[in-house]
């Protein structure tokens, strides 16, 4: 599942990839709503708050949301960064680091939040934003090595496709096509196991 890179990649090890990582992403996100009273596993809303907070002027807000919005770029930027430079020496090292790092940020957070967290809206902020580091690095590290096949924090773009690929399916001849077929089995696998993590955890 973690070996394999880019256009060397089966569907088999997507689906794979998409299922594990898609089932961690609705735990984080459903996990962090409950908590924190804040989606993290995309930044599509952080962009609206982000502008509601500059139109009214608030900047110490627009601070926190722009390092938000940061941190999520950085945790793609940082998972590619290490798949590319280590992916020679070896590749399972270079696809798995980016998960072990995701897991010390969530190991973190969930030590810090049982223990220590007292609920203050600083506490909350950078929980959060750590928290969006992590699921950045976790749709890097998926979008880098699956060809950008893979992306499993957000449903948006997922749910897009599907309904373009069901719709071409209403045709016979794209409903023949195998790689098409293929497609609509790797999101459709993403998309449930996102549900099922979300539902899991709460």
């Amino acid at each position: 599942m973690l070996r394999n890179y880019s256009n060397s990649r089966t569907l088999g090890d997507n689906i794979r990839l998409g299922t594990l990582t898609a089932f961690t992403a609705g735990t984080i996100n459903i996990a962090s709503l409950l908590i924190f009273l804040s989606f993290t596993s995309n930044v599509t809303g952080h962009y609206a708050i982000l502008a509601a907070e500059i139109s009214k002027g608030n900047w110490s807000q627009v601070a926190v949301v722009g390092l938000w919005i940061f941190l999520f770029f950085l945790g793609g930027f940082v998972s590619n960064f290490i798949v590319i430079n280590f992916n020679k020496r070896s590749k399972y090292f270079a696809h798995a680091m980016p998960l072990i790092l995701e897991i010390a940020c969530l190991l973190f957070v969930g030590i810090y939040g049982q223990f220590y967290y007292r609920k203050t809206l600083e506490e909350t902020e950078w929980l959060v934003a750590l928290m969006l580091f992590a699921t950045g690095l976790q749709n890097g590290l998926t979008a880098s090595i699956s060809n950008f096949s893979v992306k499993t924090t957000h449903l948006t773009g997922t749910t897009t496709d599907l309904g373009i690929l069901f719709s071409m399916f209403t045709q016979k001849k794209f409903r023949k096509n195998g790689e098409l077929v293929g497609r609509a089995k790797l999101l459709m696998s993403i998309m449930f196991s996102y549900v099922l993590g979300a539902v899991s955890r709460d």
